[in-house]
C-alpha cells in the first residue's frame, strides 16, 4: 500500500473513524485495514515497553476506563459464538500529570491481579519517588503496597455520589455531590490529591477511538485488536499529538522526546518491526522424514 494511504489510515484509526468508514475512504479492503492495525498495535506496543522508561515525574494519577469486548458481561451468556474475552473490558492509564504523558496502561479485567499488574508495570517505568493519587477502587490498597511498599506519597480520592435522576434507563453514573481525601501512605499533598488530569486524558480517549463510543455498534469484536487500537492512541497520544496544555507532544514535555512526531514516524515503526526478508537461495525444505 503506498505509504501516503498508510498514513492516512493511521491517522483516521486515531481520529475516531470506523474501520468501515476508513475502507470506503482510504479505497482499500477492511482486511487490509485489520492488517495496518494489528501491525501498527504490535510496533507501537513495544515502543512503548522500551521508550517510556525512566521518566522523571512528581505527580502520577490512575484511573480505569470501561468498554466492552463483543458484547457487555451481563448478555454474553446468552450471546451467540461469544469469543472467550467477551464482556466488559477495562483499560487502566496512569498519567504524569505534568507533562500528560501517560506513563503505563493496562487492559483487562478490574480485579486485584490486574492491579497489581498494572502498578508493577508503572513502579518500572518511574525514576523516582512520586505522589500518586487514585480514586476509591479497593484493589489499589494492596497492589501499591506490594509494587511500591513505602516509597510512595499515596493518597485516595473517594467520590460521594448521591441518587440520580429517576428514569427509566440510565446512561450515566449517579450525581457526585463530593469527594474525600484519604492519605494512605508517606506525606502526600493534598492540593494535589486529583484525579481531574487523568480522566480528563480518559476522556480524550473515548474521543478519539472508536471502539469506545457508548450506545453504538462500534466497539470492539475482538479483544486483540482493541489492545492493538490502545497501543497505538497511546504512542500517538504521547509523541504525535501536541497537547493543549503543555503545548508540545506529552513525550517532549517528560524529556523523553526532542521532537515532535507525525503519523509517518508510527508507519516507519511498523516498517522496522517487520521481519526482514533473508538472502535469496535461503530457502531450507523441511525434512521429509
Amino acid at each position: 500500500m503506498p505509504h501516503d494511504k498508510r498514513v492516512q489510515v493511521l491517522n483516521m484509526l486515531c481520529e475516531g473513524s470506523s474501520m468501515r468508514a476508513i475502507s470506503r475512504v482510504v479505497d482499500v479492503s477492511i482486511n487490509t485495514v485489520t492488517k495496518m492495525l494489528v501491525d501498527a498495535g504490535l510496533a507501537c506496543a513495544r515502543f512503548h515497553d522500551e521508550a517510556v522508561r525512566n521518566v522523571k515525574a512528581q505527580r502520577v494519577q490512575c484511573d480505569e476506563i470501561w468498554s466492552f469486548c463483543y458484547a457487555k458481561a451481563k448478555n454474553v451468556p446468552t450471546a451467540k459464538a461469544a469469543p472467550q474475552r467477551a464482556g466488559d473490558v477495562w483499560t487502566w492509564t496512569a498519567l504524569d500529570s505534568a507533562s500528560k504523558l501517560v506513563i503505563s496502561y493496562l487492559i483487562g479485567g478490574r480485579d486485584s491481579e490486574y492491579a497489581m499488574a498494572f502498578m508493577d508495570d508503572l513502579r518500572g517505568r518511574l525514576a523516582n519517588r512520586v505522589q500518586l493519587t487514585t480514586d476509591g477502587h479497593k484493589a489499589y490498597l494492596s497492589a501499591v503496597d506490594e509494587a511500591f511498599g513505602i516509597d510512595i506519597d499515596y493518597a485516595q480520592l473517594v467520590k460521594l455520589y448521591g441518587e440520580g435522576p429517576k428514569t427509566e434507563a440510565r446512561y450515566s453514573p449517579a450525581v457526585c455531590i463530593g469527594a474525600r481525601k484519604d492519605t494512605i501512605s508517606g506525606n502526600p499533598d493534598k492540593a494535589h490529591v486529583s484525579t481531574s488530569h487523568v480522566e480528563r486524558s480518559n476522556l480524550s480517549l473515548r474521543m478519539h477511538m472508536r471502539r469506545f463510543t457508548r450506545l453504538t455498534n462500534a466497539h470492539s469484536k475482538k479483544f486483540e485488536n482493541h489492545c492493538h487500537m490502545v497501543a497505538l492512541y497511546t504512542t500517538w497520544y504521547n509523541f504525535a499529538r501536541i497537547n493543549s496544555a503543555v503545548r508540545m507532544s506529552p513525550a517532549m514535555a517528560a524529556g523523553i522526546a526532542t521532537s515532535l512526531w507525525s503519523m509517518a514516524d508510527i508507519v516507519k515503526l511498523i516498517d522496522d518491526a517487520a521481519p526482514k526478508p533473508g538472502p535469496r537461495g535461503s530457502y531450507r525444505p523441511r525434512n521429509s522424514n
